[in-house]
């Protein structure tokens, strides 16, 4: 159940949030906000592959 929850989960993030890696963001000048998102984007997708 836990990982059917997280890879709907994933599947919305890829929708609402925006590719960071398409856009070539560097890591060192992004915002807190964007640091936030890709921290949000990870842990749903490890947890998703569990």
């Amino acid at each position: 159940m836990k990982k059917t929850f997280f890879k709907a989960l994933a599947k919305a993030n890829k929708k609402i949030f925006p590719s960071y890696s398409q856009q070539q963001l560097d890591l060192q000048k992004a915002t807190n906000v964007q640091k936030a998102i890709i921290g949000w984007k990870l842990w749903v997708t490890k947890n998703s592959l569990d």
